[in-house]
């Protein structure tokens, strides 16, 4: 690696080829930070693990992937507690063809349930991760593959759920399905709603009906003191699964309940939702990159990392728990475009180097983004039996009063009563504020359709 230096200079290295694909995260990310000066493309290797699955072949070669650039290790695996709810049974994931739903789906699969129920809203990725799985049978041939059953269906509809539930009787759930685009929900707030909140409460109402043993719901950081809707609606939907766990423990004192649990965590890299692809994509189109505010910081981890997470998690429950997983220090956004840019053998374009190639805009703030992530509400976590994951024991509403306030929540879902919704995410969520430009655009939506409206947010 001394030699690079004068080798770059002599030869005009323009692309570097890091081939070095057993190498861990934290040395290439040493190597990556020395490059970090030098304005040549950084492409590498598949990893051992790629090349020993058939997924790639040893002639790909790829750019660099943004998780050596974070620089954090890979969790390893209790392959006692990934069994644990999957091994030998029947498992649903619904969501399944999203970037969380997917992956759980595809570790799932090597750990040998019995069948794997995929369900999913979306023919097209319902298609894909089907096929997907399906040709997994040909890497790990040999093996006891599981039965994949793949059913369109909506988890808001509360007969295909008790359908599904009664033909195939699942012994665990993994909940992932969810509208998690904070600028789209905030304007198609109703449906993003009925989707996270309802979904989910149907979700959970069929499994404790169906005797299911276990149920995780894939939360998010947004649900913690929330600034948008879509942070609010997964707040409820917690909401939901707590008072429900509590309601089951106050009926009856034996173990046959329906252990709830949810798993918060942040971004996940690559993700549907994700701002990593667009950054590249912006970055091969020579610029400019768009960043939404210069002190914005994320907490990021790879999506495989995630979903095992979300499989050790559910593993260790008993019952009404928040999980959340260590997500390592928030990166600031503003300095990985900058190292992603150097390390695509470009250089930024700023007034310190008006010459440069890739200018970084400032755009402003989204609707309902917030500069920083968190994952609790304040009390200290708990410590688990796995050192990435943490649990937290947050405040909820009894279901008895919940109860009243979804029922009332429908009625306003049903009418499309934006204004009522609002309101009583509010008063069910704690330190969900609703923001002055909703209601304005709301306000302004309710003029234009009857005339005459008064501001009822006042």
């Amino acid at each position: 690696p001394i030699d690079l230096v004068d080798l770059i200079e002599s030869k005009k290295v323009t692309h570097l080829l890091l081939a070095i694909p057993s190498a861990n995260r934290r040395r290439r990310n040493e190597i990556l930070r020395n490059m970090g000066q030098y304005q040549v493309a950084v492409r590498t290797l598949p990893s051992v693990a790629d090349l020993a699955e058939g997924r790639v072949t040893i002639s790909d070669l790829r750019d660099l992937d943004i998780d050596d650039l974070l620089g954090r290790e890979a969790v390893v695996p209790n392959h006692i507690l990934l069994a644990k709810n999957i091994s030998k049974k029947v498992v649903l994931v619904t969501g399944a063809g999203g970037s969380i739903g997917g992956e759980l789906c595809r570790q799932i699969v090597k750990l040998q349930p019995k069948k794997l129920l995929l369900v999913e809203i979306s023919e097209f990725a319902l298609y894909g991760i089907h096929e997907e799985l399906e040709n997994m049978g040909e890497v790990f041939e040999g093996s006891d593959l599981a039965q994949i059953v793949p059913l369109l269906a909506s988890v808001q509809d509360e007969v295909r759920m008790r359908e599904i539930m009664d033909t195939w009787k699942p012994d665990s759930i993994y909940h992932a399905a969810a509208y998690k685009h904070v600028p789209l929900v905030e304007h198609n707030l109703a449906e993003g709603v009925k989707n996270n909140v309802i979904g989910t409460l149907t979700m959970a109402k069929v499994a404790i009906e169906k005797d299911i043993s276990d149920f995780v719901l894939i939360s998010t950081d947004k649900a913690v003191r929330p600034t948008n809707v879509m942070g609010a609606s997964k707040r409820l939907a917690e909401l939901c699964l707590q008072a429900l766990c509590a309601l089951q423990l106050k009926k009856t004192s034996t173990s046959n309940t329906t252990k709830f649990s949810m798993v918060r965590f942040g971004n996940v890299l690559d993700s549907s939702g994700s701002v990593i692809p667009r950054f590249r994509k912006q970055i091969r189109d020579g610029g400019p990159i768009t960043l939404t505010h210069p002190e914005i910081t994320r907490y990021f981890m790879t999506i495989p990392e995630a979903a095992q997470l979300v499989i050790h998690a559910g593993a260790m429950a008993q019952g009404g728990e928040v999980f959340i997983l260590d997500m390592g220090e928030p990166v600031r956004i503003a300095d990985l475009i900058r190292r992603m840019i150097e390390l695509s053998g470009v250089s930024v374009r700023d007034e310190h180097n008006p010459d440069g190639d890739i200018e970084i805009v400032v755009t402003g703030l989204r609707p309902g983004e917030k500069l920083f992530e968190e994952l609790t509400l304040g009390e200290d976590p708990q410590e688990t039996l796995h050192p990435k994951i943490k649990r937290v024991n947050d405040p909820f509403i009894p279901w008895s009063q919940l109860e009243k306030d979804l029922n009332a929540l429908r009625v306003s879902l049903s009418q499309n009563n934006v204004t009522s919704i609002l309101t009583m995410l509010q008063k069910l969520v704690i330190d969900y504020k609703i923001r002055k430009e909703i209601v304005d655009w709301v306000f302004t939506e309710q003029v234009v359709r009857s005339g005459n409206c008064n501001n009822e947010f006042d």
